[in-house]
């Protein structure tokens, strides 16, 4: 039998759930379009100009093997509490799959493709625009899409420096031990990263067919 204290977190529960599924999907795609603003041109950079290639990649290898709450913890005494520090550190996360797909991308580029394209007068920028993009874009979808996966199943950790998300739902249930207040919260977190890797499956499939 249920006593009246654990049916109240219960209901509690449930009436705050959407609420931490918006808040974890704000933190995790806000994130990820500014991961996604920083890396596209760090990529790119790294794939184009030789120098700056070996220095970007080692950044974004370090960057991969940074556990994400060991950065969650450095940034709190940078950018205090809430939002602002579980976003940059998500970020963070997201950020080397974006640069280091992005940059296989453009060095994939038959180098067939891009002489064709300079015997028909294209400029480099045109070069760029109308055959690198495209036929880079398959592969960059692809770390897009791993960064996607990874930062939905990371913002549960926004909930140490209280910028609420899902991660409040499994600290709840953790704290005041209620088994189904966890099993929630993991679930729609698996939930929503599978979810998220089956969307952006989905999208660069119709990206490749058309590239």
């Amino acid at each position: 039998m249920i006593s009246t204290s654990a049916g109240e977190s219960l209901v509690a529960m449930w009436s705050d759930l959407p609420a931490h599924v918006a808040q974890h999907l704000n933190l995790a795609f806000t994130a990820l379009l500014l991961a996604c603003a920083a890396g596209a041109p760090l990529g790119t950079a790294a794939a184009t100009y030789g120098p700056a290639r070996g220095v970007i990649l080692a950044l974004a290898g370090i960057g991969r093997t940074l556990p994400s709450l060991a950065v969650l913890m450095l940034l709190l005494p940078l950018l205090g509490v809430g939002a602002l520090p579980a976003i940059v550190a998500l970020s963070l996360l997201a950020l080397p799959p974006i640069v280091i797909a992005v940059d296989l991308g453009i060095r994939g580029v038959p180098a067939a493709a891009l002489d064709a394209a300079a015997g028909m007068g294209m400029t480099h920028l045109q070069r760029f625009a109308r055959v690198v993009v495209p036929l880079a874009l398959p592969l960059s979808f692809a770390g897009l899409r791993t960064a996607a996966t990874e930062t939905i199943a990371s913002a549960t950790l926004a909930t140490f420096v209280g910028a609420g998300g899902l991660g409040d739902e499994i600290v709840r249930g953790l704290q005041t031990d209620e088994p189904a207040m966890l099993f929630a919260g993991a679930a729609t977190v698996a939930a929503l990263a599978i979810g998220v890797e089956l969307a952006f499956g989905g999208i660069g499939r119709f990206v490749e067919a058309r590239s």
